[in-house]
């Protein structure tokens, strides 16, 4: 008998890849997405598929399925999303991990939960391993997604704890790849997007601010080595080592697209981390795994992917798309 396997944010940009590599490894997988930024393009090709069932549905009210595994991967991710329903941000995270948790303590499943390197907030530690414990603005606008997700954290391991819910924790830093909205506002796409179109890239603060970019396909290895890691009783950094400051990402997607766009410089947003790089040690040592693709292999395929589809059927999943936001 398959595996049994729900994914909730399933339709979303790492759940869609999560759930092709789990139905390809013969899983039967249950995709549970509210579609707020997500699109059921990125899993209609696993419509046909006999081991793969959607539902839509909001992970802040609780559901009930028999199943053997739960990657907890549900909530908006890019900064605009996240602070349009900053309330309901924090629910997803909060309300939605407990959900989890819950029907993992009746079924006796295991959970991954997707956490974030946004846990670190604006690090005074550099790089950031898993025993740094952040430095994160309790009450900014980021806070909804920050706060939500380091309570999920502490909530996944009281439900161990107490209740000896086996966990997989993994905090993810910058990903991308095929898939990503259009419209997240995110650095990646945004870039993409507008030197695609001839626009002006735009930058914000001085540029100088850092990102460690992981393409997905390594980091969706990464979660499967750690979902079925024996043991791993901590949160685990998932994420490329190799650090890029804006500019260099900018003039990186020109080269490539052969855009002849200029940078244009706005104001840097509230509580914008100004570095990002993870010390992945215990990846290695534990799992066995290091992201292989470099930032140039994997732009190169996520703009294949950005031209071949049809922007005219994407929009905003939210008024907050300002032309772009931060990573």
């Amino acid at each position: 008998m398959s595996t049994r396997t729900l994914v909730t944010g399933g339709a979303g940009f790492l759940g869609s890849h999560l759930c092709k590599a789990l139905v390809d490894r013969g899983e039967h997988v249950i995709c549970l997405d509210s579609l707020f930024t997500s699109r059921m393009e990125t899993i209609e090709p696993l419509l046909e598929f006999s081991n793969f069932e959607f539902l839509k549905h909001d992970v802040v009210v609780p559901y009930n399925f028999d199943v053997d595994v739960i990657y907890n991967l549900a909530c908006p991710a890019a900064p605009g999303h996240y602070q349009y329903d900053p309330v309901h941000t924090l629910k997803t995270s909060v309300i939605g991990s407990l959900n989890a948790l819950e029907l993992a303590k009746r079924c006796g499943a295991r959970v991954f939960h997707a956490s974030t390197s946004e846990i670190y907030g604006d690090p005074e530690l550099h790089p950031q391993p898993e025993s740094y414990k952040g430095s994160v603005n309790p009450i900014g606008l980021r806070a909804c997604y920050d706060e939500g997700k380091r309570a999920a954290e502490t909530l996944m391991f009281d439900f161990h704890r107490q209740h000896q819910v086996d966990v997989r924790v993994a905090r993810i830093f910058n990903t991308y790849g095929p898939n990503m909205h259009p419209f997240d506002g995110r650095v990646v796409s945004n870039f993409i997007c507008q030197a695609l179109a001839g626009d002006d890239l735009t930058v914000f603060g001085d540029g100088t601010q850092t990102r460690s970019f992981c393409y997905v396909s390594d980091l969706i290895q990464g979660c499967l080595a750690l979902a079925s890691a024996p043991d791993v009783l901590e949160p685990i950094n998932l994420g490329n080592p190799e650090e890029f400051t804006m500019v260099e990402l900018a003039h990186l997607v020109l080269e490539i697209t052969g855009s002849k766009s200029k940078l244009i410089y706005k104001p840097l947003p509230a509580d914008d981390p100004s570095k990002r790089q993870p010390d992945i040690a215990k990846a290695k040592g534990l799992l066995g795994w290091s992201p292989s693709t470099t930032l140039e292999s994997g732009l190169q395929q996520t703009i294949a992917w950005f031209e071949s589809i049809d922007m005219s059927k994407w929009s905003p999943p939210t008024p907050n798309w300002a032309g772009g936001l931060t990573a």
